[in-house]
């Protein structure tokens, strides 16, 4: 793991989400999925969808709230991404729908969970 302070607090945000997602009973399929033009957080499957989750995770106490950092260019690249991904070997994943989520997620000094915000195909 990254000694980055802002790297750690994402990847505690990302395992929150995760475990969010795994309690509504979705399927982790993959996590930090990085490429050369970016990274796609979680993807996660159920019965009918493949969803991909942008975490977006920020300290207690700080003024910007978490989806400020989900801008129009960012989904846009999460989108290409996905194709991609989609795209790739052993993909072959028969879903009647492809969804976008995001989870902002707030953690307080002591690392704990403050919220978790949960919005379903919002992009």
């Amino acid at each position: 793991m990254s000694n980055d302070v802002r790297h750690q607090l994402g990847a505690q945000g990302e395992q929150f989400a995760a475990e969010h997602l795994a309690r509504l009973g979705l399927e982790i399929v993959d996590r930090n999925v990085r490429t050369r033009t970016g990274e796609l957080d979680i993807i996660a499957t159920d019965d009918a969808t493949v969803i991909f989750c942008e975490v977006k995770t920020r300290r207690a106490g700080r003024a910007a709230f978490p989806f400020d950092g989900l801008r129009p260019e960012q989904r846009r690249r999460i989108r290409t991404l996905a194709v991609g991904w989609l795209a790739g070997p052993g993909r072959e994943i028969h879903r009647d729908t492809v969804r976008f989520d995001a989870i902002g997620v707030v953690i307080d000094g002591a690392g704990r969970l403050v919220s978790l915000d949960h919005l379903e195909g919002c992009f």
